[in-house]
């Protein structure tokens, strides 16, 4: 349901306040782990991944859902974890407070979260509608978190809970070991298309800047011109990027640009396909390095509709030969997940998926590590799924960054 209204002076006033308010936010904001992250977060045991020339690299994970799927963000993260990986959990306004209690106490129960302290939840959430700036407004407050409390990861990758890996962490991180930490892999263009009119010259209202609540966008009767002083570009809203990127957009003070864009957006629909495209090709530090790849298999109907479609298993096949990292939509529990699970992940129960870093003897053991955990961080075992995706991605750096490699 779309809500429709004609702008008064006194609502372009609010858009322009809540615009500040969130520079303001990502600019000046500290960390205070008893109130942002949950209290529940494990104590880690000082194990460390090395930085060490070589070594692969560390990813950090911020993994959002809502009301009704705090088991669906669980299984997510249990099917990405590594122990090299920095994780932090959302459920945003539309969940219940005993559901963020739960997925808490679910992580502070997990012996091998606790082992490695590397899972964190939010305590504090956020009210997000995904057609709207809220949704990039939450990801950037997840990012700044993750940039407060880890000082070691190299890449950041924002997942839902409609999300799913289709190869392990060992065969993620042997793909990414290689190349230049400074790369971002992204879908863009600046062929706006029938976007340029729906996506950026319709003028939009999210209160879910300002409500506790999860709200519908409002839509204005009005328009707005194309900005001259910028250029547009979107894409996908699915991307693995820079924690220099990261850092250049929630916190930079430098350059006025990702502020500027901020504003700009605050008054835009389906930001997650636009803004971080705009922040990346129209600085000329980043826009040199892009991949054009967000290592998705998602499958649209034709023409394509605004929702992707459900994955089931007769997609199964077509989606392992993509050379993708994760796949989405799929259905809470559907049979193609357990085909995953079985088939890719060798995931087996509620438990997390095993590498190198987890001993023999421990695997043997129905497949769980204990806390008596004596395996090695630092070293991946990959299968051909891995080794594939590290020579596309090799490649396509390559092709468009011959200078790189």
């Amino acid at each position: 349901m779309k809500f429709v209204a004609r702008f008064s002076p006194w609502t372009v006033t609010a858009s322009v306040l809540i615009g500040t308010s969130l520079v303001w936010i990502f600019s000046y904001s500290t960390i205070n782990i008893g109130g942002v992250v949950a209290q529940f977060r494990p104590t880690p045991t000082g194990i460390s991944p090395s930085k060490q020339p070589g070594s692969p690299p560390v990813l950090s994970y911020w993994i959002s859902g809502t009301r009704g799927e705090k088991n669906r963000v669980l299984r997510l993260l249990k099917a990405v974890y590594h122990p090299r990986n920095r994780y932090l959990l959302h459920l945003d306004a539309d969940s219940t407070d005993d559901e963020k209690t739960q997925l808490a106490l679910s992580v502070q129960s997990d012996r091998i979260f606790q082992t490695f302290g590397n899972v964190d939840v939010v305590n504090k959430t956020y009210a997000v509608d995904r057609t709207g700036p809220s949704l990039v407004a939450a990801t950037l407050r997840g990012a700044s978190i993750l940039l407060r409390t880890s000082f070691d990861w190299d890449w950041f990758i924002a997942l839902s809970s409609s999300d799913y890996p289709i190869v392990t962490q060992d065969d993620l991180l042997h793909a990414l070991a290689p190349l230049p930490r400074d790369l971002n892999f992204i879908d863009y263009t600046s062929d706006l298309g029938w976007k340029r009119f729906q996506r950026f010259q319709k003028m939009v209202v999210d209160p879910s800047l300002y409500n506790d609540k999860n709200t519908k966008l409002i839509f204005s009767k009005d328009s707005r011109d194309i900005p001259d002083t910028f250029t547009l570009f979107t894409g996908s809203p699915w991307m693995i990027l820079t924690r220099s990127v990261m850092e250049h957009c929630v916190e930079s003070s430098w350059d006025n640009l990702p502020r500027k864009l901020l504003m700009y957006f605050t008054n835009t629909p389906y930001t997650m396909e636009s803004y971080f495209q705009t922040v990346i090709l129209n600085s000329p530090r980043f826009k040199n390095t892009t991949v054009k790849h967000d290592m998705r298999y998602i499958k649209w109907d034709n023409p394509p509709k605004l929702e992707s479609l459900a994955l089931n298993l007769t997609h199964y096949r077509e989606m392992t030969e993509s050379g993708a990292a994760f796949a989405r939509r799929f259905q809470e529990d559907d049979s193609i997940l357990r085909k995953i699970d079985k088939s890719i992940l060798s995931r087996s129960g509620d438990g997390v998926v095993f590498g190198s870093w987890c001993s023999t003897d421990a695997k043997k053991k129905k497949n769980r590590c204990s806390s008596n955990w004596d395996g090695d961080i630092d070293v991946v075992k990959p299968t051909a799924s891995g080794r594939k995706l590290r020579k596309l991605l090799s490649k396509l750096v390559l092709v468009e960054n011959p200078g790189y490699l």
